[in-house]
C-alpha cells in the first residue's frame, strides 16, 4: 500500500506539472514543474512521507534500468548526433559548468548563512 500511495504522490505532482507547463505555454518540461512542485510540498512538509521515501529508494534500486532507453536512442540515432557533435559537446561542458558554479555559489551561501556552522 505505501508504494501505491508514494507513486500515486509523484505521479500528480507530475500531471500537476504537465497541466500548467500546457496551460502557461512555458518551455520547461511538465515533469521538471512536477518535481519543483514536490519540493516545495516536503519544504512545506518539513520531511518525507515513509511512503514516497519508501518509494523513491525502489525507483532508486533500479535506476539503471531508465538508461536503457537512452542508450537505444543514442545507437538509433547516432549519424543524427554526428552532425551535431561539435554542438553537442560544448552545450554539454558550458551547461555542466554553469551548474558547478551554481551549485558552488549556492553552497557557499548556505554556508554563509549558518554562519559556517557544519
Amino acid at each position: 500500500m505505501p508504494l501505491i500511495v508514494g507513486m500515486s504522490m509523484l505521479l500528480a505532482c507530475q500531471f500537476v506539472g504537465e497541466l500548467l507547463a500546457r496551460a502557461l505555454t512555458v518551455p520547461i518540461p511538465g515533469p521538471v514543474i512536477g518535481m519543483v512542485i514536490l519540493l516545495c510540498a516536503l519544504g512545506v512538509r518539513g520531511k518525507v512521507p515513509s511512503s514516497l521515501r519508501t518509494t523513491g529508494e525502489g525507483l532508486l534500486r533500479y535506476l539503471t534500468l531508465l538508461f536503457v532507453p537512452a542508450g537505444v536512442g543514442l545507437m538509433v540515432h547516432a549519424r543524427l548526433i554526428q552532425n551535431d557533435l561539435f554542438a553537442i559537446v560544448v552545450t554539454l561542458v558550458v551547461s555542466t559548468a554553469v551548474t558547478l558554479a551554481v551549485t558552488a555559489w549556492v553552497m557557499n551561501r548556505m554556508v554563509q548563512r549558518r554562519g559556517g556552522r557544519s
